[in-house]
């Protein structure tokens, strides 16, 4: 007798914990959309803003008629609004997304939260692919004029994603390994850099330290078909993968059990992060820190969950760039400092946090 009572209770007691399950997904779910569709509508802030702001103080609602409708305010602000601002405020946005997503699939790759473009020497080998060409003219194709500063640092670029993609098909290679021989190739081609810098003229030397510090002045619609066209490419090709992805966060043994092909997925996203990496840097010049700090905050917010994670870092990398645009041009009126500066600024305390955070869960 006792029994037949009990049992529709635990039978009671089971569907509400599987309703209390299920409802805890659901409302994480939508808490994760909600904060995806929240970065969305910062970004388009953030994108207007950095359009208005800018030499000759035209009001948000001038700028915005022109972007409506080109000619309505004459030929002068379509220029100034469609030929300049728009496509540097646009270039943030991409360039931001692309070094998000690259730093982003690094991380998750190496399973390592300071792996990234500019930590392991892709944007050092891209500047000094950019140093050759403009000190000695020296480059990997002919005949391509005024690109091939921007040619020879996305072939340098990729060359260091190729390598990094080489040692990593090796056996006994870990991350940790990867990690270290990305550090070399930065300090290898830093040193590389300065040697080319000691022989440079004047002019050739303004223009290296201005690859250098990172600038979105060489913004064009060219460049943003191109990217656009790669991130569109590349983010959807990703996104297939992300349950594999999250899958390798658990661990290679637990990859391995659901089915996941480890080499073959490592092959195709270091492909990816080196096409992103390769062409945000001879977009832009080196940008630091982005791909970094991007990922961390996405990480904090979403956690590994890669369905989630990888966009909303491409997101928050596109709204951080698109920020310290805004920051370079409203500093100092009339004066566009580098953002790679303000990147730097940002990003050192964050890699720091990162770094002694990682420490104390190693300790414990």
């Amino acid at each position: 007798m006792s029994n037949s009572v009990t049992m529709p209770n635990d039978g009671q007691v089971i569907l509400k914990k599987q309703d209390d399950l299920v409802n805890g997904f659901m409302a994480s779910e939508s808490k994760k959309i909600q904060m995806l569709s929240l970065i969305v509508l910062l970004l388009m802030v953030s994108l207007i803003v950095d359009v208005s702001i800018g030499p000759g103080n035209f009001s948000l609602g001038t700028v915005l008629e022109v972007l409506m409708n080109r000619e309505s305010h004459g030929i002068k602000l379509e220029v100034i609004i469609w030929d300049y601002r728009l496509p540097v405020a646009v270039t943030a946005v991409l360039v931001g997304a692309m070094l998000g997503v690259a730093g982003a699939l690094m991380q998750t790759l190496l399973n390592n939260p300071l792996a990234e473009p500019f930590t392991l020497g892709v944007s050092s080998a891209a500047s000094f692919g950019a140093a050759l060409a403009i000190v000695s003219g020296v480059g990997f194709a002919a005949n391509v004029g005024s690109l091939l500063v921007t040619l020879n640092a996305f072939i340098f670029a990729l060359g260091t994603c190729g390598v990094l993609l080489l040692l990593m098909r090796l056996k006994g290679v870990g991350t940790q390994t990867i990690i270290l021989f990305g550090i070399a190739i930065f300090f290898a081609f830093n040193a590389l850099l300065a040697i080319m810098q000691y022989g440079a003229s004047e002019t050739q030397l303004q223009r290296i330290v201005f690859w250098m510090l990172g600038s979105l002045n060489r913004a064009s619609w060219a460049q943003i078909s191109w990217g656009a066209i790669l991130l569109t490419i590349v983010l959807p090709f990703c996104m297939m993968r992300t349950w594999q992805l999250t899958a390798l966060r658990l661990g290679e043994e637990s990859a391995l059990s659901m089915g996941v092909d480890i080499p073959r997925l490592r092959i195709e996203i270091l492909i990816c992060i080196s096409l992103l990496a390769a062409t945000a840097v001879a977009f832009v010049g080196t940008i630091g820190f982005v791909g970094l700090v991007g990922p961390h905050i996405a990480r904090l917010l979403v956690g590994e969950n890669q369905r989630y994670f990888v966009p909303l870092a491409a997101l928050l990398g596109a709204l951080m760039l698109s920020v310290t645009s805004i920051v370079s041009k409203a500093i100092t009126p009339g004066i566009i400092y580098p953002i790679g500066i303000i990147t730097a600024l940002i990003g050192v305390p964050v890699f720091l946090t990162i770094i002694l955070r990682h420490s104390k869960e190693q300790a414990l």
